[in-house]
């Protein structure tokens, strides 16, 4: 799924009528129909609803959302902020076929006066400005902000955008916008849905002591054609759809490729048998983890799938150089090599991942020290004719990069977009909206997640799932290798809100993940409620009821 501009959203609504014959009424139609669906879904039990409109077309989506809603039995009212009778176009059309009399607020103190009946809701729903919309919000429309944060507790719903908020902007808050607890926008995501922090909980408690609120995409029928974007931004979630298929009736664990995980060293068990652990989970055929001949009976313990190779260690219990000799047999027939979870940054250690790198014939995933090595050794890196995925965090990132943190978080997509595509690799930079950057220039932005993942292992475990993923879907010549580690990154954050939902941020550990890698597969094969979920779990928001 494409991330388009509003200039971009305005020329497919635009090219959606006058190049494919999809009438603007149609489209507006289907907007509102989708907003009131997602109401009827995900709040069943809010039936007294107050729609806020305001002048153009965001309006229109409101009525049209109202009406439906009416018509399944919901108790609604319209608040138009402006005179009736200068709302034009499509939105005009919408207006009259209400089958009530809107509310008709065209000054402060008409809002002022409604507040009774603003009281008696029990859900708002915002569509007063959307997706064309630039700051600053003023006039009625900022005074009808105001107002409803007068009832903190009535949950609000926004239509495209919380009103007010830059559809182009990374902002994390527009303190003038409205609030929000959900956003329903259409046909694609705009910067400001993947970027910004839209919805905060307000009025539902989220599971999981969530503090962000779902923002779900509607299809409204634009075609595929009509959407056209110059950035090269993407969502990781488009990518889910190779893990949502059955595997064939005939499959053997052959056919799904071979991880061979390199890590591990004295008091750094730990990090390789998550890695491990989490490539077996995300479907790999098989693994096996290759660390010091100390850790082997930790890590074997981990999962009796696994199987193991011992390395001889140095004398800090490092993987010594010793075993170049033997590297050549321990590569032969594996489809991927993860190298780097515990290693450690001993000299025989860096020796003995130069001459891997050197051989490895086969797509390399590299994190934690391997990637401290190779910001030593900038000779290495190098993913021409091959596939090389690296898996840093900020700090990680600012190391391989020869910057600061501050710098690398400051120009987050810049620096993996260019760091990608000097070094021709496949660049998965951690963080608040995590972005997998490919050597061709695209970039993609991920919206799964919550910061119960800010917790030691994490990182081992999308180690994992990413080298089982490429070695499933990607190939030894690289390609499909964008899908696999979009979607490794995208199921890695779905699989830790799905365990958040019954637990809690504060004590989700990293295997916790695994433990859920099910769900997230499983979600990955359905469409919930019609809508494309970019942030949050279908029910969240009736869990807060």
């Amino acid at each position: 799924m494409k991330i388009l501009t509003a200039a971009e959203m305005k020329a497919a609504d635009r090219l959606s009528s006058e190049r494919f014959g999809v009438p603007s009424l149609s489209l507006m139609e289907n907007a509102g129909a989708a907003v009131a669906r997602f109401i009827l879904r995900e709040l069943p039990g809010r039936r007294r609803i107050t729609v806020f409109c305001g002048m153009g077309n965001n309006g229109g989506d409101g009525y049209v959302a109202a009406r439906h809603l009416a018509a399944a039995g919901c108790q609604v009212s319209v608040a138009l902020l402006g005179d009736p009778g200068q709302v034009k176009g499509d939105a005009k059309i919408m207006l009259d076929r209400l089958p009530f009399a809107p509310d008709a607020m065209q000054d402060e103190a008409a809002l002022a006066a409604a507040g009774e009946i603003f009281g008696a809701a029990e859900l708002f729903v915002d569509a007063v400005v959307g997706t064309g919309f630039h700051p600053p919000l003023g006039g009625l429309a900022a005074a009808a902000g105001k107002l409803l944060n007068r009832y903190p507790r009535t949950p609000m719903v926004s239509v495209d955008l919380p009103s007010g908020w830059d559809a182009d902007s990374h902002d994390l808050a527009f303190p003038e916008a409205f609030r929000s607890d959900a956003v329903v926008t259409f046909t694609a995501p705009k910067p400001a849905h993947v970027f910004g922090m839209l919805t905060q909980r307000r009025a539902l408690r989220l599971p999981g002591n969530l503090e962000q609120g779902p923002i779900v995409v509607a299809a409204i029928g634009s075609p595929a054609e009509a959407v056209e974007s110059s950035s090269g931004l993407s969502w990781t979630g488009s990518s889910r759809a190779i893990a949502g298929h059955p595997r064939p009736a005939n499959s053997n664990k052959g056919m799904f490729g071979h991880v061979l995980v390199v890590g591990g060293a004295k008091g750094k068990a730990g990090a390789p048998s998550m890695a491990a652990l989490a490539a077996l989970r995300a479907g790999a055929g098989l693994v096996t983890a290759a660390v010091p001949e100390s850790a082997l009976p930790t890590v074997a313990r981990v999962a009796p799938e696994l199987m193991t190779a011992p390395l001889r260690e140095g004398a800090r219990g490092e993987v010594a150089a010793a075993n170049i000799d033997s590297l050549d047999e321990l590569l032969t027939r594996k489809s991927v090599v993860a190298v780097g979870p515990g290693l450690g940054q001993e000299p025989e250690t860096v020796e003995y991942l130069v001459a891997l790198l050197e051989r490895a014939q086969v797509p390399i995933v590299l994190d934690a020290d391997a990637l401290n090595i190779l910001a030593a050794h900038p000779d290495r890196l190098d993913g021409h004719g091959k596939l090389m995925v690296l898996t840093p965090h900020p700090g990680e990132m600012a190391r391989l990069a020869g910057s600061t943190i501050a710098e690398v978080e400051a120009h987050r997509e810049q620096t993996a977009r260019n760091f990608a595509v000097r070094h021709q690799v496949t660049l998965v930079l951690k963080g608040w909206r995590t972005l997998v950057a490919h050597p061709d220039g695209t970039l993609a932005v991920n919206t799964t997640g919550n910061p119960g993942l800010a917790k030691g292992g994490s990182g081992d475990i999308l180690t994992g799932i990413v080298a089982a993923m490429v070695a499933q879907y990607a190939g030894r010549d690289g390609k499909g290798a964008a899908d696999a580690v979009n979607a490794a990154v995208y199921l890695h954050g779905l699989a830790a809100d799905f365990a958040v939902r019954s637990g809690d941020q504060h004590t989700l550990l990293a295997t916790d993940t695994v433990a859920h890698l099910s769900k997230a597969f499983g979600f990955t094969s359905q469409a919930p409620s019609g809508y494309v979920w970019l942030q949050g779990l279908p029910g969240d928001l009736r869990a807060g009821e």
